[in-house]
């Protein structure tokens, strides 16, 4: 559900070819990757600078150090050596001494804690808190069980996505939300626009922001275990999606049993003043296998998990059906609709939308977004919006919109990439299986 801030696209997954260059050997293949790597970067600037006013663009893409937003855990990862970009208006770690590919692989074969604190983590209290978001989102907020949350999509009048988000119901009067780093102002806006005209209709409803807590990220197969030693709570009952408040590292923290990255994990909402030492304590009772982890490894974890990136799989003109996330719109929801874009939505759900988003093997350079995809006749039939090198699967993986007749797995197409066209496939997602904890 993570917010782009990068340029013109330029995601984490694009740096990988970069970053990569910094390890150790530097076979001949590694050196092709960094050239492709350098090229990608290259040229997304000198298009994005020749589109736009220069000055405008080097202030928000090259800001200084001091213009950025830190982290309660920004020292902490410079100590560790996190190499720090700017993402979102916030200086926050890309890699650390390993690689992305390394870090990518100990996710899924031990752990991974990242920082995810430039998220926005808020909640709604009130007697009308559910029918309120349930205006502007949709999920059955009301049909879920307390301390039971899931994804959901905010959306705009044409049916668009305005952002994902994950949504937990504590109590029928209490909704635990967090919404995307690069969306923060709009969503916040937004909702708050719709809250006044709600509550000048008598509506009970109320929010509040958590800028005083920090967001932890534990993925991985360890999570659990690791996370055991720091709650006397068994964390074995505790399923995917499912919420508790509870003490953590001798701290009250909110907890939710779901991540970014496919595997099986937590995100942990610890106030601010104790992010440090709840790190430093995860970090050491994994004896040294879970590590530190940036923003190139959680991109290539999610694209492998085949979870949208907003700003780029998804936007504002992209429907929650087109996005292939029909089933995040609940049953009564369909039925009654009553949210934002409704007549639009449901009458995709009921005669299917134009286009889909889909996964893709490739064969020659790895595709990236924007990418021309063509019929095999190399008619345009869609385009790339998320792309890359898988470390686990060793092999080109991307997504992207295809006309819909396209979309069948196994349907084999053309992507176009520096001008040149290669083959691929439709595939189903995710192209690494995920290993969420149910019971």
């Amino acid at each position: 559900m993570e917010c782009t801030g990068w340029v013109d696209g330029l995601n984490p997954l694009m740096l990988f070819h970069i970053t990569k260059a910094t390890s150790q050997t530097d076979t001949s293949q590694s050196k092709k990757m960094r050239g492709a790597g350098l090229w990608q970067l290259g040229q997304s600037i000198t298009r994005r600078l020749a589109q736009t006013d220069k000055k405008a663009v080097a202030r928000r893409y090259f800001a200084s150090e001091a213009d950025l937003k830190k982290t309660v855990l920004y020292d902490f990862h410079v100590a560790h050596g996190g190499k720090m970009v700017p993402f979102a208006g916030w200086s926050m770690p890309i890699q650390y001494k390993d690689s992305i590919m390394d870090s990518t692989l100990n996710c899924r074969e031990n752990g991974s804690l990242f920082d995810v604190s430039h998220m926005c983590g808020l909640s709604l209290k009130g007697k009308d808190c559910i029918p309120f978001l349930e205006k502007l989102v949709v999920a059955d907020v009301a049909g879920l069980a307390p301390n039971t949350g899931t994804l959901t999509v905010f959306t705009n009048e044409k049916g668009g996505a305005i952002d994902d988000s994950v949504i937990t119901k504590v109590t029928n009067d209490h909704i635990y939300l967090v919404v995307n780093a690069g969306c923060r102002d709009k969503d916040l806006a937004h909702i708050e626009e719709h809250m006044k005209a709600f509550k000048a209709k008598g509506g009970d409803v109320s929010w509040h922001i958590h800028d005083e807590r920090s967001l932890l990220a534990l993925q991985g197969p360890l999570a659990g275990p690791v996370l055991q030693h720091l709650t006397k709570d068994d964390l074995s009952k505790l399923y995917f999606g499912e919420f508790r408040m509870l003490d953590i590292n001798g701290v009250y923290c909110y907890l939710t049993r779901t991540g970014y990255t496919g595997e099986d994990g937590f995100e942990i909402s610890v106030p601010s003043e104790h992010a440090v030492d709840l790190a430093k304590q995860i970090l050491e009772k994994s004896e040294g296998k879970v590590r530190l982890t940036g923003l190139g490894a959680r991109d290539s974890l999610r694209l492998e998990a085949g979870l949208c990136l907003y700003g780029n799989d998804m936007e504002q003109h992209t429907t929650p059906v087109e996005a292939g996330l029909t089933w995040a719109i609940g049953k009564r929801r369909r039925a009654e609709g009553g949210f934002l874009g409704a007549e639009v939505i449901l009458k995709q759900i009921a005669e299917g939308p134009s286009i889909r988003r889909v996964g893709f093997f490739s064969s020659g350079p790895p595709a990236r977004g924007h990418s021309e995809i063509q019929s095999e006749k190399g008619e345009n039939i869609g385009e790339v919006t998320s792309g890359g090198f898988s470390p686990c699967l060793k092999k080109n993986i991307a997504m992207g919109y295809v006309k819909s007749g396209s979309h069948k797995a196994g349907t084999k197409l053309k992507i176009v990439v520096r001008g040149k066209s290669y083959e691929g496939a439709v595939t189903k997602m995710p192209f690494v299986p995920t290993k969420y904890y149910k019971p």
